[in-house]
């Protein structure tokens, strides 16, 4: 359902506001930079107001993580679902599955998003946070299904270790080798070098 909103006297269509605000913060960023493109800029670009903007995101930074949520949600929701008898390892490996599979329908995105990140320091710190937050969400999945501590929090970061190299790859390779792809062969790596081979 489209929703008008009103400004300056003006009527404006707004479909999909925060798709267009991200899609336009994305390209100004990759243009002009992080630090170097407003709020202002974000809203023009996209054809809305400032407003429309700060009903969508809190600030500039949140349309590179308003996702977060969604992907921890999906993690959670993989490792709570995976077969009942599954050992820990199994459980996440699900989890890394549906997560490398959604990221990959996105396209261009994720790697986009990536190479903005890398450039600033302040993002890269807040892409930090977000993967302790998820490892923190996938120890407590872990909880749920009965693994104790330290076996569900050592699980949690592995899986992220696993998941961050797997999507480093990702990144680099440009579409050589499917997310999941890489993230499986991430996961045997570390089997691999955990059995002494």
């Amino acid at each position: 359902m489209a929703v008008i909103i009103y400004h300056c006297e003006m009527a404006r269509w707004e479909p999909d506001g925060r798709g267009r605000l991200a899609d336009a913060a994305l390209a100004l960023y990759g243009e002009r930079g992080f630090e170097n493109t407003t709020v202002a800029e974000i809203a023009e670009r996209a054809g809305l107001t400032e407003r429309t903007f700060f009903r969508h995101f809190t600030d500039k930074r949140e349309v590179l993580f308003w996702g977060a949520g969604a992907l921890q949600e999906l993690f959670v929701n993989a490792v709570a679902e995976a077969p009942e008898g599954s050992s820990p390892i199994d459980a996440i490996a699900a989890a890394l599955e549906a997560a490398g599979d959604a990221l990959q329908q996105r396209g261009d995105f994720p790697r986009q998003r990536q190479a903005i990140i890398a450039s600033s320091a302040e993002l890269r710190e807040r892409e930090l946070i977000k993967l302790a937050t998820l490892a923190s969400a996938l120890a407590d999945a872990l909880r749920q299904r009965g693994v104790a501590d330290p076996a569900a929090s050592l699980t949690a970061e592995v899986a992220i270790a696993i998941f961050k190299i797997g999507f480093e790859r990702w990144v680099e390779e440009s579409n050589q080798r499917t997310l999941p792809q890489l993230l499986r062969e991430s996961l045997e790596e570390l089997k691999a070098v955990t059995a002494g081979g």
